[in-house]
C-alpha cells in the first residue's frame, strides 16, 4: 500500500509560437519573391517568351508557400495569450512547417512525373531564354537564403532532429522558418541543376540531361520534404524520440537514492520547449518543490506536473534501497 500526495508543479501556461525577427525576415522574402514575379511575368508578356512568364508563375506558388510561414507567424502573435490554447500558440508553427512540407512534397513529385514525360516526349528548348530565366532565379533564390539565414536555423536541409547537447539547452529548431529555408533552398537547387543542365546542352547537345537533373532535383526535394513531415508530425501528435532528455529526468528524480520514477511523459510544448508529467515513489516525504529543483539543469523543459507518492510497503522497491 502507498500513502500517497498529489502534488503539482504549474509553470506559465502560454509558449508563444510568435518570433517577430522570424516572422520580418520572411516578409521580406515573400516582397522579393512578389516583386520578381511581377517583372517576370510582364516582361515574359512583353517579350513573348514562354520560359519568362512560366517562371515568373512559378514566382507565385513559391510567395504563396512562404505566405503560409508569414500567416503562421503572425496568427501565432496575435492570439498569443488566449484561453483558447491550453499550452499558447507553440503549435502553429508546427502546423504551418507540416503543411509546407507536403506542398514541397507535391512539388517534388511534379518534377519526377514532369521529367519523366521529358524523356518519353522531348521538347524544344529555347537555352538563350531559359538559361537567362534560371539565373534570375538563382540570384534571387540565393538573396533570400541570405535574408532567411538567421539563428539555429537548419541551414542545408538536412534532418535533424535531436540536440545532443546534454543540457538540452541549444541548437534551437523553428519548424516554420524551416519550412520557408526548405522551399527557398529547393528553388535555388533546382535552379542550379537547370543551369547545369542547359549550359550542358546548348554547348554540348546533352539535351538528356535536362530531365535527368529534374530527376534528381525531385528525390532530393522528397527527400527533405520527408524530413520536415516527419518531424513536424511527431510535434503535433506529441511525439517525443529524445531517448537522453527521459534518461536525464530519471537520473535527476532518483540521485537521492531513494526516490524512483514510477511513471514518466515526456513532450513537446512547440519547437523548443518540453513539458512533463511525472510520478514520483519515495520512502520518504519530499515535496514537488525539492524534485523540481533537480530538474532545473534542463533548459528545454519548460512546464512540469508532479505527482508524490510515500511508499510504506517494505517489499516495495524503493524501500528495498
Amino acid at each position: 500500500m502507498h500513502d500517497s500526495t498529489l502534488s503539482l508543479v504549474g509553470h506559465e501556461h502560454d509558449f508563444d509560437g510568435s518570433d517577430v525577427e522570424n516572422e520580418k525576415k520572411t516578409l521580406r522574402v515573400i516582397i522579393l519573391t512578389i516583386i520578381t514575379m511581377f517583372v517576370e511575368i510582364v516582361a515574359g508578356v512583353l517579350t513573348g517568351s514562354m520560359a519568362l512568364l512560366a517562371d515568373g508563375w512559378h514566382m507565385g506558388t513559391h510567395a504563396f508557400a512562404l505566405g503560409i510561414t508569414f500567416f503562421a507567424y503572425v496568427m501565432a502573435r496575435r492570439l498569443s495569450g488566449s484561453s483558447k490554447f491550453g499550452f499558447g500558440t507553440g503549435k502553429f508553427g508546427i502546423l504551418s512547417g507540416y503543411t509546407s512540407a507536403l506542398f514541397l512534397g507535391g512539388t517534388a513529385l511534379y518534377m519526377l512525373v514532369e521529367s519523366v514525360g521529358r524523356f518519353i516526349h522531348p521538347v524544344h528548348i529555347a537555352f538563350d531564354k531559359a538559361i537567362l530565366v534560371a539565373v534570375i532565379g538563382l540570384a534571387v533564390n540565393m538573396l533570400s537564403i541570405r535574408m532567411l539565414h538567421g539563428r539555429g536555423d537548419d541551414r542545408h536541409g538536412h534532418d535533424h532532429d535531436h540536440d545532443h547537447h546534454h543540457d538540452h539547452s541549444h541548437h534551437s529548431h523553428d519548424h516554420n522558418l524551416r519550412a520557408a529555408y526548405l522551399h527557398v533552398i529547393a528553388d535555388a537547387l533546382t535552379s542550379v541543376l537547370a543551369i547545369v543542365a542547359l549550359v550542358s546542352g546548348k554547348f554540348l547537345g546533352w539535351s538528356f540531361l535536362d530531365p535527368a537533373m529534374g530527376i534528381v532535383g525531385g528525390f532530393l526535394i522528397a527527400r527533405w520534404a520527408w524530413g520536415l513531415l516527419r518531424s513536424s508530425a511527431l510535434v503535433l501528435l506529441d511525439g517525443n524520440e529524445d531517448k537522453e532528455i527521459q534518461g536525464t529526468i530519471t537520473s535527476a528524480i532518483e540521485s537521492d537514492g531513494d526516490s524512483i520514477v514510477g511513471d514518466l511523459h515526456v513532450w513537446p510544448l512547440n519547437s523548443n520547449a518540453l513539458a512533463a508529467a511525472i510520478t514520483v515513489i519515495s520512502k520518504e516525504q519530499r515535496g514537488p518543490a525539492e524534485y523540481c529543483s533537480r530538474l532545473s539543469h534542463i533548459a528545454k523543459l519548460k512546464h512540469t506536473t508532479i505527482e508524490t507518492h510515500v511508499c510504506t510497503d517494505r517489499l516495495c522497491s524503493c524501500v528495498q534501497r
